[in-house]
């Protein structure tokens, strides 16, 4: 069910592969198996994409609620047999203060809770989460918050990172037309598009293709690629970060998909608010 709820949210099968961290082939024949046992087509196919049949779109109204409700029965189950888990996806710096605070104070409200934490790279900024590979997300926004839930904790001015004898890295603030015929680092194709056109200052760019926050910097060092990074991130002393002015700062968010009412989520969220505010 999780396969065709991804690709009814898409409205395509290439978006909805790589949301499921997947190659497209297995997934269609996970959708024309689903087709077959259901008696009936679920998609209208095109070039374009996909549109839901009257079928699909009964089926993805169910298919939500039972995903909803076996998360509630497992967490029920696990807590009953002492076992519950929470498994959480972190993108980019974990050494941010206020996850630590975060999971100090998670510990203290929820000592007997296994805590499972799935670090990931700059690809996709739900951690995870649209993929139903974690319960919720610590991570930046913005990006395509379709199905989801979002709630911001903090918000952080960005800056160009440059070349420390870049003579760009010389200025007090920068503004995107000083950067207009500047390389810069992109993720790779099918990243979420939100998430990309924020990274690239609004607008489609080039350079070399990057997946974690070290092959960023790296991109700099190596290339003179420049990139935008929030303020305030400790950096090597070959590397310098500029304001940019004009940019609207990079929101750190906790996020969950729509609908879950995992009580370990609800409390996730509130102590994460705690946390981050004490910063």
């Amino acid at each position: 069910m999780g396969y065709f709820v991804a690709v009814a949210e898409e409205l395509h099968f290439g978006r909805a592969a790589t949301r499921l961290h997947m190659s497209q082939p297995p997934l269609s024949r996970a959708i024309k198996q689903l087709e077959s046992d259901v008696g009936a087509p679920l998609f209208v196919r095109s070039p374009a994409g996909v549109t839901l049949t009257p079928v699909g779109t009964v089926l993805l109204d169910e298919a939500r609620a039972l995903l909803g409700h076996a998360d509630r029965v497992r967490v029920r189950v696990s807590t009953a047999a002492g076992a519950a888990t929470l498994t959480v996806g972190i993108l980019g710096d974990g050494t941010d203060p206020g996850v630590a605070r975060l999971a100090a104070a998670y510990r203290r409200r929820h000592p007997g809770i296994d805590i499972r934490v799935r670090d990931t790279d700059l690809t996709d900024p739900t951690c995870g989460l649209r993929a139903g590979l974690v319960d919720v997300a610590l991570t930046r926004a913005p990006f395509d918050e379709t199905a989801l839930t979002v709630r911001t904790l903090r918000a952080d001015p960005v800056g160009v990172v440059l070349r420390a004898d870049d003579p760009l890295a010389r200025h007090d603030r920068l503004r995107p037309a000083d950067l207009s015929d500047r390389r810069w680092f992109q993720f790779p194709r099918g990243t979420d598009p939100v998430w990309q056109s924020y990274w690239n200052g609004g607008r489609p760019r080039e350079g070399p293709v990057v997946r974690a926050v070290q092959e960023c910097l790296q991109a700099v060092l190596w290339n003179g690629t420049v990139g935008l990074a929030p303020l305030g991130h400790d950096l090597p002393a070959e590397l310098a970060v500029v304001p940019l002015a004009g940019m609207v700062p990079s929101r750190v968010v906790v996020a969950w998909n729509d609908g879950d009412t995992n009580p370990l989520i609800r409390s996730f969220t509130e102590i994460a608010a705690t946390a981050y505010r004490r910063h």
